[in-house]
C-alpha cells in the first residue's frame, strides 16, 4: 500500500516569467529549476540556455500557458 502524502505547491506564472527573463542576464535556467525540471535547469546554466534558444522557446511557453511544471500542472 503506498503512502502519497505529500504537499504539492502550484508555481507561479509570473515568477517564472521573471526567472526566464533573468536568464537573458546570463543566468539561463533558473525557471526550470523553480518549476521542478532539474536536470534541463542544469543544463540550461551550463550551455547559456541553450544558446539562448531554448530560453526564447520558453518564454513564449510561459506567456502562452504551454510551461508546466514537473508534476504536469499549468503555472498559476
Amino acid at each position: 500500500m503506498e503512502n502519497n502524502n505529500y504537499i504539492y505547491v502550484k508555481k507561479s506564472k509570473s515568477t517564472a516569467l521573471l526567472l526566464c527573463l533573468i536568464g537573458f542576464l546570463g543566468v539561463a535556467g533558473l525557471h526550470r529549476i523553480y518549476t521542478g525540471h532539474i536536470i534541463s535547469g542544469i543544463i540550461y546554466l551550463l550551455t547559456g540556455g541553450l544558446f539562448g534558444i531554448g530560453t526564447i522557446i520558453d518564454l513564449l511557453y510561459i506567456i502562452l500557458g504551454f510551461f508546466y511544471d514537473k508534476f504536469d500542472q499549468p503555472l498559476v
